[in-house]
């Protein structure tokens, strides 16, 4: 990625689009050594413009993270202990204990 300041990038605006179009250049533009702009093709600005929409809320195992806040402590021993029994129950399958790990 380029950096060029915003002086420069006035003067050279046509040949950094050129470059963009045909070469994939980026550039970062530049005013009192702060960064405040890009320049950047359009396949690329669809693509962060993509990534920036995504649902950002966490998925797999993640998801389940606060998910049983408003759930008791009772309910959910009460849950594990149906599970557990579940599994015990299922004879169809071998399935490790935990306990025995």
């Amino acid at each position: 990625m380029k950096r060029i300041s915003v002086d420069e990038a006035k003067a050279r605006f046509s040949a950094m689009v050129d470059g963009v179009l045909h070469r994939g250049e980026r550039y970062v533009i530049e005013q009192d050594g702060q960064e405040v702009a890009a320049l950047v093709s359009m396949p690329e600005l669809r693509r962060l413009e993509a990534a920036s929409t995504h649902d950002v809320r966490p998925s797999g195992a993640m998801a389940l993270v606060g998910l049983w806040g408003d759930v008791s402590d009772e309910e959910i021993d009460a849950l594990v202990a149906d599970l557990r029994s579940a599994r015990d129950g299922d004879t169809g399958r071998r399935v490790e204990s935990w306990d025995s790990r």
